[in-house]
This record gives structure tokens, sequence and C-alpha cells, in this order.
């Protein structure tokens, strides 16, 4: 399955409290990718929370755009990725 870093700016901050909150927000973007066939792998977020980026497995950038649409966040940018990893040569 391909690989994808999306890019995400948010107008203010990260819209995600902590403990169940966060939780239940995690959980309920996960279920909508899963329709499309999209796994959201991890992201990363930036000291102020207004930047995120984001690895997935998808099947194609616009199944990642439907889920996008569906849990109303926003996307600057969907690039395909493939790992590389420094330590099989260290």
């Amino acid at each position: 399955m391909p690989r994808y870093v999306v890019e995400r700016t948010f107008a203010d901050c990260l819209p995600m409290g902590a403990g169940a909150e966060a939780a239940e927000f995690c959980l309920a973007i996960v279920v909508r990718n899963a329709n499309e066939g999209v796994t959201w792998l991890h992201s990363y977020v930036s000291e102020d929370r207004k930047k995120t980026f984001c690895l997935y497995d998808s099947p194609s950038p616009e199944a990642i755009r439907r889920t996008t649409s569906r849990n109303a966040l926003p996307v600057d940018r969907i690039t395909q990725v493939r790992l590389l990893d420094p330590h099989p040569y260290a």
C-alpha cells in the first residue's frame, strides 16, 4: 500500500484536548478513515500546534482527501513517500 505524508496548517492550533476527549477525537478519525481504506500511522505536531505532518497508508491521495473532508481537517499538501532507514548502513 502506498504511504503518504499529509501536511496540515491550522489557523489557531490543533483542535484536540487531552485525556478522554483526545482519545475520542482520534478514534473518530480512525473510524472514518477506515471506510476509505486509509490508515493513520502517526503524526508530528509543531511546538505551537499549528502545523502537523501526518503519516498515512492509503490506496490513493484522493482517498486521503475524502477522509480529510469528512474529518473537517485542513490539508496543505499530500506527498507520496518511501522509507529510507539509515540503520542498515551503520
